[in-house]
């Protein structure tokens, strides 16, 4: 990677450094298996005639109401519980990046994780659901602060898009099996519910053990005083000796985080403004696209269209074999082409795949019976081509733009921001989809294309390119380089400190 000097930073890619990205991506596992374990759970009769009878009464009758028969507040806030955890979780998560540093924030993740499928899978009350729900909650705060700051900053510049996107890649392998065991578990009564929610500790104690392997990043070491470790650590994941360069220019940026003794006001300053402002909305789209309102409830989804419970867990697992695949298109093109081809392309995709699948449950799903079988495959078509271009544009980039752009003193302040604003309008989504669904029935997919329209245009005017920039010299060569950003910082070499 060139530094100042036009001179390469050399790195080789070593078992060592593999072993790290793919046991932190685990977090993204734990996070993924969650997404898609509630949505088949919910769906258990099982499980509802345990927790939630009085909608599993509804269900039963044939004549309910297609687009409202899931609507319940208090199932939707099992859903939804986790990710207010998650949200208050992901500011102490951000003190202890900053403190303890990534390694063990990472492993207090995976412990809160096997916590949460512990008691959810024993759970005999709806508080002990709850309670499982919000120690899960808490586990994804955490791995979702610390494992994309980690990747971000081990990965060798010219690998550090696709690194990062293993996170999202694991998130959607996660959604995949979830849906697969959900498939079988949905056959064993009457506790199958039980085996899926504890079948979460797996992803959990594979990132418990991964935590103890992996190596500390190099700017955690140096942030916290410890230069000596810091170089044999960036020794140790380049796989080469000379790591000088590439090292000053982590102290450098350390010494400047140093001065900043609160990085959460500094955060609200006008030049910190830029990447604050990009990160949340990255964020606040990734959930405007509709995705987890078409991920989490994919088998309400397709049971509302008139697929049978088996059938329908079934087209959630063709789904997410779609999702996962498209993501590895990410991987391979987001150091290549740049984020912003792949976010403007999706734009496009999605916009058609959204309208089409409204337009055609606006004129053929009544509130009753359901759609025939050619449209019915159709819109699981439809949907697919929506996964497949969600998969490699927002989903990865809404975690790889934010971990990439901020400068080293606010990183993890304004990366918890990142994290607790999707946890919020996560919550919001899953907590008022199926309501929204009931009462705006197919004019939701209206609503979601109305928002893809506005990411377009976002992107358009106001997210820069950071394709093959160093992380610590954003601020110089993105922000102060952009029509709209660079009047957020005063002129002369330091204008980042005075702005």
């Amino acid at each position: 990677m060139p530094n100042h000097d036009g001179e390469i930073f050399k790195s080789k890619i070593t078992v060592y450094i593999l072993a790290c990205w793919i046991l932190a991506a685990f977090g993204g596992l734990m996070f993924g298996y969650d997404i898609g374990i509630s949505g088949g759970v919910t769906g258990m009769d099982d499980f509802l005639i345990k927790f939630f009878p009085k909608i599993h009464q509804r269900k039963l009758h044939a004549s309910e109401n297609n687009y409202c028969k899931y609507d319940d507040q208090m199932l939707q806030l099992f859903t939804s519980s986790l990710y207010l955890a998650a949200l208050v979780a992901s500011f102490f998560a951000s003190r202890a990046c900053s403190i303890l540093g990534r390694k063990p924030t990472i492993m207090m993740a995976s412990v809160f994780f096997i916590a949460g499928a512990a008691l959810s899978a024993s759970a005999e009350q709806k508080w002990m659901l709850i309670l499982g729900r919000i120690l899960f909650g808490i586990g994804v705060g955490f791995g979702n602060e610390a494992v994309p700051l980690f990747l971000t900053e081990v990965a060798p510049i010219q690998h550090r898009g696709a690194v990062n996107i293993l996170f999202q890649l694991f998130v959607t392998i996660g959604i995949f099996i979830a849906n697969l065991v959900n498939y079988v578990t949905s056959m064993v009564h009457p506790y199958g519910w039980r085996l899926s929610l504890g079948l979460a500790s797996v992803p959990a104690f594979i990132l418990f053990l991964g935590s103890l392997i992996i190596t500390e990043s190099p700017p955690s070491l140096v942030e916290r005083s410890k230069e000596t470790e810091g170089k044999a650590a960036l020794i140790k994941i380049r796989g080469v000796d000379n790591v000088d360069a590439e090292f000053e220019q982590i102290v450098a940026a350390c010494e400047q985080s140093r001065q900043v003794k609160q990085p959460f006001k500094k955060l609200f300053k006008k030049a910190s403004m830029p990447p604050l402002i990009i990160a949340i909305a990255m964020q606040v789209f990734q959930q405007f696209t509709g995705i987890n309102a078409i991920m989490f409830y994919a088998p309400v989804l397709f049971q509302t269209l008139g697929f049978k419970s088996d059938a329908s867990l079934l087209s959630s697992v063709i789904t997410g074999l779609v999702n996962v695949g498209s993501t590895f298109v990410s991987i391979y093109a987001v150091d290549k082409v740049g984020r912003r081809v792949l976010l403007l392309q999706a734009c496009v995709q999605m916009l058609i795949s959204q309208l089409s699948i409204g337009f055609i449950l606006h004129f053929h799903l009544k509130e009753t019976g359901s759609l025939d079988k050619v449209l019915a495959a159709i819109v699981v078509v439809l949907v697919c081509t929506y996964v497949m271009s969600f998969a490699w544009s927002w989903g990865p980039l809404g975690w790889l733009i934010p971990s990439e752009t901020f400068p080293l003193e606010t990183r993890t302040a304004g990366f918890a921001f990142a994290v607790s604003s999707n946890m919020v309008f996560t919550f919001l989504i899953a907590q008022a989809f199926l309501s929204m669904l009931c009462h705006m029935q197919a004019y939701i997919f209206f609503f979601f294309s109305a928002w893809i329209l506005v990411m377009a245009l976002f992107v358009v005017f106001l997210l820069p390119e950071t394709k093959g920039v160093p992380i610590d010299l954003m601020v110089e060569r993105v922000w102060k380089q952009h029509p709209v950003w660079k009047k957020f910082f005063k002129d002369g070499p330091n204008s980042y400190e005075m702005a």
